[in-house]
């Protein structure tokens, strides 16, 4: 299979931008082109919510190259245009402007939309964060606000509840699971989770689903829990996850499901593929499909599927990794944390604050966490490798 002569990446992301860069690395010569929706060059996403919302970073740092790398890598980037629409018979992508880019193979990396709250948008104060432009408006309102309610318990909502307790503001977090992360990292080590926030002077309303957002004159005024209870905020951050940015391709005639559906290559159809956290692809080692949300994710996967367009034939197979920081804490993550598993410290002390722990189901290791042990964390990450069943389908 020869080189196509040309290649489209739709979405100017981590992972668009990790595709872009692997197919140079691997001797591409043709054409390149990188389509973005909003109008930043590439930038990284993890440090929204912490180093730029809490003003430690210049908006500039989080861009992930310098004008001289992107330079260098001979791609035409095409930004603030949105991408509306693909024609997979001719491979032509339509965006907002009227562009109509056609390239003999294309990459889908439009990544996540936040969710939101029903009547949000009426009112003045709520954010989600999920793009730089979110990242700056969030953080001009906590500088001038007191009190801020954050809605959801996940790793995004317990990351900008510690910022902005760094910033002095009053935190409130709401989210119907019973401790912060619960659903990722299972409710023993949440539970110690918990303890951290409220320590540092997160008030914590969980474990009671949000009815709806209250406001006066057009601005928000707090969150009414199910309960009834009402959570007085000059701010509202809602970070209740994100559904993949797939509308675009509603006419195209491919799979969309939670993501664009891929084979074990990350190919959506001949000559598409996916990357990043739109793509939800076949892991032959879990016999399933899956779909990550994650940094690392995004440069490992745009390896592969750069490999696949110059015609490697190569399974995408990783162990799922995230990370997450919140206040002196840094929580690691490798392999699949079942919230019904079996938890074993095996280095450290819970105590300490200083551990990594087994994750067990069924008999087998299926996941390693560390708090604050980040070398011992990596090392044990083998057992999860070691563990991970064999090539279950060639799908």
């Amino acid at each position: 299979m020869s080189a196509p002569s040309s290649v489209l990446v739709v979405g100017a992301s981590a992972a668009g931008l990790a595709t872009a860069e692997a197919l140079r690395r691997k001797g591409y010569q043709g054409g390149l082109t990188v389509l973005g929706a909003e109008p930043h060059l590439p930038y990284d996403r993890p440090p929204l919510s912490k180093q730029v919302l809490s003003g430690a970073w210049d908006p500039e740092r989080a861009q992930l190259r310098p004008q001289t790398a992107l330079s260098s890598l001979d791609a035409e980037f095409v930004l603030a245009d949105p991408a509306v629409g693909l024609d997979v018979a001719v491979r032509t992508v339509h965006t907002a402007a009227g562009r109509a880019l056609r390239a003999e193979a294309i990459v889908v990396a439009t990544g996540l939309r936040a969710r939101t709250l029903p009547g949000q948008a009426d009112l003045t104060g709520v954010h989600v964060l999920r793009t730089l432009d979110d990242a700056l408006a969030l953080r001009a309102d906590l500088l001038t606000a007191s009190r801020l309610v954050v809605v959801g318990e996940g790793v995004l909502g317990a990351e900008i509840a510690a910022t902005a307790r760094g910033l002095g503001l009053e935190v409130t977090m709401a989210g119907p699971l019973a401790a912060p992360l619960a659903g990722q990292i299972g409710p023993s080590v949440a539970g110690l989770l918990a303890e951290l926030h409220t320590e540092r002077g997160v008030r914590l309303r969980l474990g009671a689903g949000v009815d709806r957002l209250t406001g006066q004159d057009g601005k928000v005024t707090g969150v009414r829990l199910d309960t009834g209870e009402v959570l007085p905020a000059d701010v509202v951050v809602v970070a209740i996850g994100s559904d993949p940015a797939t509308g675009w391709l509603t006419d195209s005639g491919l799979r969309v499901e939670n993501g664009l559906v891929c084979d074990s290559r990350c190919r959506a159809a001949e000559g598409i593929y996916a990357v990043g956290d739109v793509a939800r692809w076949h892991h032959d080692r879990f016999g399933t499909l899956l779909r990550l949300e994650n940094r690392t994710n995004a440069t490992e996967q745009a390896n592969i599927v750069a490999a696949n367009i110059l015609g490697d034939d190569q399974p995408y197979c990783p162990v799922p990794y995230f990370w997450t920081d919140q206040f002196d804490t840094k929580i690691q993550v490798h392999g699949v944390l079942p919230v019904d598993a079996e938890v074993t410290v095996v280095e450290g002390e819970r105590s300490a604050r200083r551990f990594v722990a087994l994750y067990h189901s069924d008999g087998r290791v299926t996941g390693v966490l560390g708090w604050n042990m980040p070398k011992q964390t990596r090392l044990r990450r083998q057992e999860v490798v070691d563990a991970l069943p064999d090539f279950v389908s060639t799908h």
